[in-house]
């Protein structure tokens, strides 16, 4: 379905409004709607969960709206059509959107679904790499996988020494970098102690 369709922008703006008896009406006259995918001019597609999280998301009756669309058939895994593969969680991750990320992973979305345009990570490696804290530490206290990175960059000292004990020398010099970005000066000093090369930068900031 493309973008500029009547039934995409009515039920764009239903989404991103909050207008949750318009989108209702939709999904009723337009059985398959829940699960379509919204195309744009360069042909990436999307789903309306997908709309519901795109930035800054935080949209009105976002919960609610969740709700909705997987009572309609929406999947909450769906993956976005495009240069990546990030489900809704990534993007509410990306946007710091506690509540519907709460919301998705309530209704069954995958914690550590891949595809993210971080490294084709999860959805933490969205929350910590876009300094999303609040989404990030909800993520691990929802049961995320944390990585070494993961855990320096948000000074989640206790998570260390496991992570630590299978380190490689690139792995200690990316988690320096983090835990520095993270603003985390204990963990900063632990990794340099460990050998961690403190002029090292990612390739990306280069």
């Amino acid at each position: 379905m493309r973008h500029d369709e009547p039934l995409a922008v009515a039920a764009v703006a239903a989404v991103r409004n909050g207008d949750l008896a318009a989108l209702r009406r939709l999904l009723a006259d337009e059985p398959g709607l829940a699960t379509a995918r919204i195309v744009d001019d360069g042909g990436n597609g999307r789903t309306l969960l997908h709309v519901l999280t795109d930035w800054p998301a935080r949209c009105p009756n976002g919960v609610r709206t969740v709700e909705v669309l997987v009572a309609a058939g929406a999947d909450v895994n769906a993956r976005f059509e495009g240069s990546h593969r990030e489900t809704p969680l990534h993007w509410a991750a990306s946007a710091d959107d506690v509540e519907v990320l709460d919301a998705l992973l309530d209704a069954g979305a995958d914690i550590n679904a891949d595809g993210a345009v971080i490294g084709g990570g999860t959805p933490l490696a969205d929350a910590r790499a876009f300094a999303q804290l609040r989404a990030a530490h909800r993520l691990v206290e929802r049961g995320a996988a944390v990585t070494l990175v993961d855990a320096a960059t948000l000074g989640l000292s206790d998570r260390l020494d496991p992570l630590l004990a299978t380190a490689t020398r690139d792995d200690l010099d990316l988690a320096l970098w983090g835990a520095r970005q993270g603003g985390q000066h204990e963990c900063a000093a632990r990794l340099e102690a460990l050998g961690a090369d403190p002029d090292w930068v990612p390739p990306w900031e280069r």
